[in-house]
């Protein structure tokens, strides 16, 4: 379930006008209904999250961020891997509960999971009063009235959307587009006197309700991917990849940052091929300087790259452009060139070096973070050496594990030569305490390095008032995932503020790094 730091500064106010609606013939609309939106799952479904929090806010819904308060509660799922796929469930049947306490009276559930399984989930967690699909997102707010007065609501069957576009990607511009989460416009309106906070009241309009309120914000760039990894189900039902205009992209981050955003996290499935549907492989690289330049001066964090796609132009723009984080999230997932194949990837060893070598050539202290999978079908313990191999010499700053698991419809799950459930987790284990000595490692080499730290918490103990512990991330600590930088001589720090320090010490992956 996604969380942000506190922030003192007031809350944004929702991107589009909340008016209640006047009481209807028999009363209804008087006070609106309240809702809460869980979210599980990536940076990708907070901004689906939040364009949803928008809707209903329009649609005279008043958003709350407690469950227990919230008349009806929406659990956005996460249908990934079998792990997030049960936390989802968990969270649904947690909802289900309250519907006992007398104000929550209905739960739904959206998102990768809902999308994924449709009627079958609905079928199977006859808990949950409802199962929207991505289809619905547009009439959400009708939607969850429907459902909130009583009627049934028919789920979607699944289908592969990745068919919804054309095949080439630069047919689809002018394709009638499918409801994609995240790139949602409203239609446009005149509202001159629009509160403080709300995206203006023509040209392009972001849709969006931000239920945080720390520092560091995802902005949603592109949806879906056109690869074919043999392990991930992603594709089928995110669809193909689709990147948002760069106009939106823009209108989108100068509202995040005009409402104390300082960290805008570019995210989608495949960042890397962003503009290869807008006829321009490169606009990344245009758009990385545009988005740094914003009045606010935020920083710029890309994440979901794509070692394959990787170009020299690329990795300048990341290491090199003012204002844009030296942090390359590189999608390794293994390091043995045979295994790479059954996967359906790209690369091997000394490619993926060769990667890291050149853009530690452009800034030697820029950060890399990668994920792998280990027990793929067909994987030997040379396959397991070749990793560790990579891992030992690639000196990353934060390395996720994954024990592979089949999911429904890839082709990873219909081949043989499968890994001993057992044998899965011992490599896990092995991958994993290797990790565990390498990124500590890693973060000693920064000793006496300057870092630039985003503060993101400023604690103060209960008794006295005295200063606590001032916390952020560095330059190349990505959000939630990669550690963080305790400041020390940070007296007058505050959230949201860009600091500089020299690094004085270690605490596992953490810094310790001193201010002045």
């Amino acid at each position: 379930m996604s969380s942000s730091s506190a922030d003192p500064r007031p809350a944004t106010t929702p991107i589009l006008d909340q008016t209640p609606p006047p009481p209807d013939a028999e009363g209804h609309g008087a006070e609106p209904t309240t809702v809460a939106v869980v979210t599980l799952g990536c940076a990708r479904n907070e901004v689906d999250s939040e364009e949803l929090a928008a809707r209903l806010e329009a649609g005279g819904f008043r958003l709350v961020d407690d469950p227990e308060a919230a008349g009806a509660v929406l659990v956005n799922t996460c249908g990934f891997i079998e792990q997030a796929k049960k936390d989802s469930v968990d969270a649904l049947l947690a909802a289900a509960e309250l519907k006992g306490s007398g104000t929550t009276k209905a739960v739904v559930a959206v998102g990768c999971m809902a999308e994924r399984y449709g009627r079958e989930l609905a079928a199977e967690l006859p808990e949950a009063d409802a199962v929207l699909g991505f289809d619905d997102y547009a009439d959400v707010a009708d939607r969850l009235q429907s459902i909130m007065g009583g009627h049934q609501h028919t789920s979607h069957v699944p289908r592969d959307r990745r068919a919804l576009l054309p095949l080439t990607p630069v047919q689809r511009a002018a394709a009638s587009a499918p409801s994609v989460p995240g790139h949602g416009q409203p239609a446009g309106v005149d509202a001159p006197d629009l509160p403080a906070g709300v995206a203006p009241a023509s040209g392009p309009r972001a849709l969006r309700r931000r239920l945080g309120s720390g520092p560091s914000a995802p902005l949603k760039i592109a949806s879906g991917c056109d690869r074919r990894c043999a392990f991930c189900a992603i594709p089928s039902f995110r669809g193909a990849f689709l990147s948002r205009p760069p106009a939106d992209v823009l209108v989108e981050a100068e509202w995040l940052t005009a409402n104390g955003v300082r960290e805008l996290f570019l995210v989608s499935e495949n960042t890397t091929s962003y503009g290869k549907d807008l006829g321009d492989l490169r606009s990344l690289e245009a758009l990385l300087p545009q988005l740094a330049d914003l009045p606010a001066r935020p920083w710029v964090r890309v994440s979901y790259l794509q070692p394959a796609e990787m170009r020299p132009s690329l990795v300048q723009a990341i290491a090199a452009t003012p204002g844009v984080v030296p942090y390359f999230d590189l999608s390794f997932q293994h390091a043995s060139g045979p295994v790479l194949r059954r996967m359906r990837r790209f690369g091997d060893e000394r490619r993926f070096l060769d990667l890291i070598e050149s853009i530690r050539a452009v800034d030697p202290a820029a950060g890399i973070r990668t994920n792998v999978i280990v027990g793929f079908p067909g994987e030997t313990d040379a396959d397991v050496d070749v990793l560790c191999e990579f891992l030992g010499q690639a000196r990353l700053d934060a390395v996720g594990v994954f024990g592979y698991s089949d999911e429904d419809g890839t082709e990873g799950a219909r081949l043989a030569d499968k890994v001993d459930p057992d044998e899965v987790l011992e490599r896990v284990e092995r991958v994993q305490d290797l990790v565990d000595e390498l990124v500590v490692q890693r973060a000693e080499e920064r000793l006496g390095e300057t870092v630039h730290v985003l503060v993101e918490s400023v604690g103060r103990s209960d008794a006295g008032g005295d200063l606590g512990g001032v916390d952020g991330r560095a330059w190349h600590q990505g959000p939630d995932v990669d550690g963080c930088t305790r400041l020390v001589g940070a007296d007058t720090a505050a959230v949201g503020d860009l600091v500089t320090a020299t690094v004085i010490d270690t605490d596992g992956v953490d810094l310790i790094a001193r201010v002045g």
